[in-house]
């Protein structure tokens, strides 16, 4: 990136993966760069925590996927992931159980394709069908479509993306697309759920987001050895390599204007001055600490957003091991569209619940004692929910049952010895989250590229948002591809 013409003091409101990203290259471009964030450690929703019986948990992100977004980041400033952790891939990528049988998703590709023909004739040949597509889909969507900053739809006028328009398939729906290569009710529900957590039903997701199946199925699940935590501190510590700042334990409660710029932020209640800033934390709780007539938009256009999900989560430490659980295991053994209807049709509380379980400790022995188990329970909801104690440990306990009845082991709840729940009301208390959102807004097609809350303030020249809530959209590696573009336009900018 081009060196600006004199260093520019920056501040990025958010130590989260998109405020890290943003940091590492503005700093890289000759800036002084400041990142102020609330919590005592950087990673926003992919902090992580240690107990005091020796268990470590991720308390967010869990599937490595995508994972030539995370070597290019690194690769940026000169490095390679193995520089600062070691990546396993996982065989098998995960299970799905359904009420009547279970599927292992195969590390191999030729193994994923057996899998497929057995259930149904010709679905091996349609998976390699499948996967060609949604590989074009990820070539251009991933190098090209998400790397725009959206300002307006002429940035997708070029040749390349003309000729590809088509083949994109943005104006199908995802769950028409599948339909057309297989028709077993297992394979369908299979390759919908990657986009389960975009934000949407399947039947409002543009197809083009099969790019997903691609990133996650054919490149492979993979898994940082002493947890997901570790790419977090990668990305800190490429950013200090660089010259960034991080200010932990800092709260911003004002963005102070003069004229059309930012001129301080006050944080813990002093003052600090600064040349432009980037606001990685949550963009509607952002827009609260400007003046209303210098908000992108109104309180009325938020409560209009579809947002992706959020999620009950559980934090379980357990004295003896699980047999029969693997990495990942997806609980579908109820009705989808019942679960998805409760999140953005009816928004209430589902009363047939899919859930996820991870447990790290079957692949890495640093993340919890000896003999026993590291497991994370995460049930989508919709946002805006009522999470009291009591209706939180209901769930938990149906979770238990069904996982007690897929590992053959009785009364897990006795092997307790570490618990700690996560839910709507903690997501806005931890991260000023928008009614508790846990992924961002939903990539559906009306909230898609120039259609999302855009990066750039339009009334205050150097106020600039990155993360989950502006372009590209949700999940770690779009929000690794959203630090960049901010940093690029940033530079861009000082350099006019």
């Amino acid at each position: 990136m081009p060196k600006p013409n004199h260093k520019n003091k920056i501040a990025i409101i958010g130590a989260g993966i998109s405020g890290l990203s943003a940091a590492a290259y503005l700093t890289q471009a000759g800036n002084e760069v400041h990142v102020f964030e609330k919590h005592h450690q950087p990673g926003g929703r992919a902090r992580q925590f240690k107990t005091d019986n020796g268990f470590t948990f991720d308390m967010g992100p869990s599937w490595y996927w995508m994972p030539d977004i995370m070597d290019n980041f690194f690769s940026d400033f000169g490095h390679k992931t193995s520089d600062y952790f070691e990546l396993v891939s996982l065989n098998p990528q995960f299970e799905m159980i359904f009420s009547d049988m279970k599927i292992d998703v195969p590390e191999s590709f030729e193994e994923m394709k057996s899998l497929f023909e057995s259930l149904e004739k010709g679905a091996g040949q349609k998976l390699e069908e499948f996967m060609k597509s949604a590989e074009f889909k990820y070539e251009v969507g991933m190098k090209d479509f998400v790397q725009k900053p959206c300002h307006s739809w002429l940035e997708f006028v070029s040749p390349k993306i003309a000729q590809s328009a088509l083949k994109l398939d943005l104006l199908s729906n995802f769950r028409s697309y599948v339909g057309k290569y297989f028709k077993h009710p297992k394979l369908r529900t299979l390759m919908e759920f990657p986009v389960i957590f975009l934000g949407a039903s399947p039947k409002n997701i543009p197809a083009l987001y099969s790019l997903m199946n691609f990133g996650g199925y054919k490149k492979g699940t993979f898994y940082p050895m002493g947890g997901f935590y570790q790419l977090i501190l990668g990305m800190q510590k490429v950013a200090e390599n660089q010259g960034v700042t991080f200010h932990f334990n800092q709260n911003v409660e004002k963005i102070n204007t003069e004229k059309d710029k930012v001129k301080s932020l006050l944080i813990n209640g002093e003052t600090h001055n600064f040349d432009a800033v980037v606001a990685s934390s949550d963009y509607h709780h952002t827009e609260t600490l400007l003046n209303q007539n210098e908000r992108n938009y109104t309180e009325d256009y938020w409560k209009k957003r579809t947002f992706a999900p959020s999620c009950l989560i559980y934090y379980l430490g357990l004295n003896k091991r699980i047999p029969n659980l693997k990495h990942h295991t997806l609980f579908f053994e109820n009705d989808l569209d019942e679960h998805i209807d409760a999140i953005y049709g009816e928004k209430k509380w589902p009363e047939n619940p899919l859930f996820y379980v991870c447990c790290p400790s079957k692949t890495d022995p640093q993340v919890a004692p000896e003999g026993s188990e590291n497991l994370f329970l995460l049930m989508p909801l919709a946002i805006g929910l009522n999470d009291e104690e009591e209706t939180r440990e209901k769930y938990l306990k149906d979770m238990l049952i069904r996982l007690e009845k897929h590992t053959g082991q009785a009364d897990l709840a006795d092997h307790i010895v570490y618990k700690r729940s996560f839910c709507v009301s903690d997501f806005i208390k931890d991260y000023n989250a928008y009614g508790g959102n846990a992924y961002g807004l939903a990539n559906t097609l009306k909230q898609t590229a120039v259609l999302k809350p855009k990066i750039k303030n339009k009334k205050i020249k150097n106020l600039y948002y990155t993360g989950q809530l502006t372009v590209p959209g949700p999940g770690v590696p779009p929000s690794i591809i959203s630090g960049k573009i901010v940093a690029k336009e940033l530079i861009n900018l000082k350099n006019a």
